[in-house]
C-alpha cells in the first residue's frame, strides 16, 4: 500500500480548506476529529447525519480532507487513524478554524439552542 501524503504547513490554503468542508459529510467528520483528543478510525463515521456513507465515499472525504491539510492520517494494522491538524492550521491561518466551527455551530442550530437557554433563565 501506498503511503499517505501530506501537505506542508506552507503548502495548505484557504481555498483547498474551504472547498474541503463545503460538504455536509466532511464537515461533520472534521468536526469528530477536532473535538477529540484521540486518533478516530475511519469506522467512526460511517453514520454521519443520519445516514450510513459507503466505504467508498468515506475513503473519499478523508483523501479531500487529508490533502487540504485538515487531517493527519496513518495506517496501524488495517486500520487508518485520523486526528486533526488544527493547531498547525490555526498557526498558518490564526482564527480560521474557529471562524467556520462558529459559522457551523450557528447554521446547525447549535449556537441558537444555547441562547434561547439563557434568555428563558433571565426572563
Amino acid at each position: 500500500m501506498r503511503p499517505f501524503t501530506h501537505p506542508s504547513v506552507d503548502n495548505i490554503t484557504v481555498e483547498g480548506i474551504l472547498h474541503a468542508l463545503s460538504d455536509p459529510e466532511r464537515m461533520a467528520i472534521y468536526v469528530g476529529l477536532v473535538n477529540t483528543e484521540t486518533a478516530r478510525s475511519c469506522a467512526n463515521f460511517q453514520r454521519i447525519n443520519e445516514r450510513t456513507v459507503p466505504k467508498s465515499t468515506l475513503s473519499q472525504h478523508f483523501r479531500i480532507l487529508r490533502e487540504a491539510g485538515l487531517i493527519r492520517s496513518e495506517r496501524q494494522g488495517v486500520e487508518m487513524l485520523n486526528t486533526s491538524r488544527r493547531a498547525e492550521v490555526d498557526k498558518r491561518f490564526p482564527g480560521l478554524v474557529d471562524a467556520i466551527m462558529a459559522a457551523h455551530c450557528r447554521q446547525s442550530g447549535k449556537a441558537n439552542a444555547g441562547r434561547k437557554r439563557g434568555r428563558r433563565a433571565r426572563a
